[in-house]
């Protein structure tokens, strides 16, 4: 039922690398991996090495389309993270790679020639975001005039005792901080934020957060530390022009029930399961992949339920030059496979035959 009155028209501010959202009414900006864009509209992976990948896009992407980024890491030195991101490449070269894969024939069997094609690629084959080479640098040229700002603890710094403070570790208030300094310093604030000032949105990359240097004194201080931070963290957030992506490594938590705080603070939480020291790398099913991603949560802004992701099974790859998200789906079946023999030979045994007596139930 439609409310009688005026409806008022919200003007969505143009800002370089965002786009508008045709569902929610909410600014996209892309995660660097155009796959992953399309799935969900992050939770690390058991030894942290695909999660970082993921995170390299995230600040690639911001660079390349002039947007500020802020790095902070106590597991690795930030300019570690910033020499080591992948070069940008010609999207149309990489769309025309893909699309003469497609035009090739299917050399499969003749039932599955009728089946839509598997796309990993956003709907309407409309790239928001770029391609990236992993076995490259990323040019100096991006880095000069990249706006980047690191954080790292100083350990020196303690928390006054007489002094009322909220995180038992300092860490998280000096990281806090820093975030909300730059926050104000750049005029990121919907209030602060001046019309005639060309607006830019804040890339904010936080790499293993919750890891060992992260603990306190007990595990109930370390998981109410990282809960507090999540929410305060949330918070700026919602008030500004600005997006976070957190890496979390969840096997230093002895308790699901923290996990599951952790994804219900989160707008987006994703899963990437590694086959990494796993049984199900040597699954036949899984060969050409290394690892699932599971979604564990979409963004509901601006609506009343969540968005629903076109596929639900995916899964992840890492090759020589560039990660991939793919939609999981089973290999084909060959006239040459086990199966087909074992469906050969049950056909063989069925029907009106006289002179098979190999069981009592062949009449």
């Amino acid at each position: 039922m439609a409310l009688g009155g005026t409806r008022l028209k919200t003007r969505l501010p143009i800002i370089p690398g965002t786009k508008p959202s045709l569902r929610n009414s909410q600014l996209l900006i892309s995660t660097g991996i155009p796959s992953l864009d399309s799935s969900i509209g992050g939770e690390e992976d058991k030894y942290g090495f695909y999660a970082k990948n993921v995170l390299k896009y995230f600040m690639a992407e911001g660079i390349v389309v002039s947007q500020p980024v802020l790095i902070a890491s106590q597991d690795v030195q930030p300019s570690h993270l910033v020499s080591g991101l992948p070069a940008v490449i010609d999207n149309s070269e990489e769309h025309t790679k893909t699309t003469n894969n497609e035009d090739e024939p299917m050399k499969i069997a003749w039932r599955y020639q009728k089946m839509k094609v598997v796309d990993s690629t956003p709907t309407g084959g409309q790239i928001f975001g770029h391609y990236y080479d992993l076995t490259k640098q990323m040019q100096k040229d991006f880095l000069e005039q990249a706006d980047i700002k690191q954080w790292e603890f100083n350990e020196e710094m303690t928390l006054d005792e007489n002094s009322s403070h909220t995180f038992k570790n300092a860490a998280y208030t000096d990281l806090l901080c820093t975030i909300e300094k730059t926050l104000r310093d750049g005029q990121y604030f919907l209030s602060e934020t001046p019309e005639q000032k060309t607006k830019k949105i804040l890339r904010i990359a936080i790499h293993s957060l919750g890891s060992r240097l992260w603990l306190s004194d007990t595990e109930k201080d370390s998981d109410s530390d990282l809960l507090k931070f999540l929410y305060c963290f949330r918070a700026l957030l919602r008030n500004s022009y600005a997006v976070g992506i957190v890496t979390i490594p969840v096997n230093n938590f002895n308790s699901n029930f923290a996990i599951e705080r952790i994804e219900h603070v989160s707008d987006i939480a994703i899963r990437l399961e590694s086959f990494a020291g796993s049984a199900k790398a040597l699954n036949p099913l899984y060969k050409e992949y290394h690892g699932l991603l599971h979604i564990k949560k979409l963004c509901a802004l601006n609506g009343l339920s969540h968005g629903n992701s076109q596929h639900r099974d995916l899964a992840f790859k890492l090759r020589r030059k560039k990660f991939l998200i793919e939609v999981l789906h089973l290999p084909p079946e060959f006239e040459d496979t086990s199966q087909r023999e074992q469906d050969d030979t049950v056909t063989s045994n069925i029907g009106c035959m006289s002179g098979s007596h190999k069981s009592t139930l062949d009449f």
